[in-house]
């Protein structure tokens, strides 16, 4: 059974390069139109979620903005391939087997999740926060993995499908070190989740350069309501950014102390995962981190 699992996911990725192939044959125009209906299609899988599992068709094309005889079509397509399938009971679309073996094969060939956790493990032990990896994909920013501190009782749940670039630590962080266009990204979707949510260019650039400055992205009640958030840039073999490691707590628990240790034990989380990614830390990165922990040091001996 397992191989013939394997040899149909062959077949469909052999279709897949051949389709790619097909693309490059035709006119400039007729190749552009059948990306765009290719990318159209795999758009739906992103409105899946561990939240909303399963989606009707009426309900998602109202999440998608299109009419039901498209929607319908790409969803056609991607029960044909097995990247959904529908509950028999319900008659709603879920994912499919598919995306599992793909996920899988993702982390099999570039394992990002297992560089990550043992790192995530140490971080949360020693802040008694929740620690949690983020990882950037064309100019969105992912979850990855999550540790979550026992030593409270209260304690921040990592529950997003996406991070806004804009309104979260990994984002910023993704902002300031990774490619020069996200902040047009950012700018076209800045939503506001609380009032303290950034909301224009000029807020938003400003922020962005004290990340760069410091080397850690930091929102306090930006996303959500009561959540404190610190992120360190990670870079993988390229020498570029990657993701980010961020520890997020209850605001009311943040003092200097825990600052601090949140930061020191950032760097280390940063450097391991770096590491386990293939990359090593920037120098000029590593010379901003220094400085960082050095200024906030005098200004608690000072205070």
């Amino acid at each position: 059974m397992v191989h013939l699992m394997n040899y149909d996911f062959t077949k469909k990725i052999a279709l897949l390069i051949t389709l790619c192939q097909t693309f490059f044959s035709f006119p400039l125009e007729i190749k552009n139109h059948r990306m765009s209906s290719a990318a159209k299609t795999l758009e739906l899988l992103a409105f899946f979620s561990k939240s909303q599992p399963e989606i009707g068709l009426s309900q998602l094309c109202r999440l998608a903005q299109r009419d039901k005889t498209t929607t319908y079509r790409h969803l056609q397509a991607l029960e044909g391939t097995g990247f959904v399938e529908q509950n028999p009971l319900t008659k709603r679309y879920r994912l499919g087997p598919v995306v599992l073996q793909l996920a899988q094969t993702r982390e099999i060939t570039v394992p990002r999740k297992a560089g990550a956790e043992h790192a995530l493990t140490e971080l949360a032990n020693a802040t008694g926060e929740t620690s949690h990896v983020s990882v950037l994909s064309g100019t969105s920013v992912y979850p990855l993995a999550a540790c979550e501190s026992p030593r409270h009782s209260t304690r921040a749940i990592i529950d997003i499908q996406m991070y806004p670039l804009h309104a979260t630590a990994s984002g910023l962080c993704a902002l300031a070190f990774g490619p020069s266009e996200l902040i047009d990204v950012a700018l076209e979707n800045m939503q506001i989740f609380t009032p303290f949510t950034l909301k224009t260019a000029d807020e938003l650039k400003p922020a962005v350069l004290s990340v760069q400055e410091t080397g850690f992205g930091c929102t306090n009640r930006s996303y959500e309501e009561g959540v404190h958030s610190i992120a360190a840039p990670v870079f993988d073999q390229t020498g570029l950014f990657a993701g980010s490691v961020s520890v997020a707590s209850v605001a009311t628990r943040i003092t200097p102390e825990l600052e601090y240790c949140i930061l020191e034990h950032l760097t280390k989380a940063s450097r391991e995962i770096t590491h386990n990614w293939g990359g090593a830390t920037p120098e000029n990165v590593e010379l901003i981190w220094a400085q960082t922990l050095s200024n906030f040091q005098v200004a608690e001996t000072t205070e």
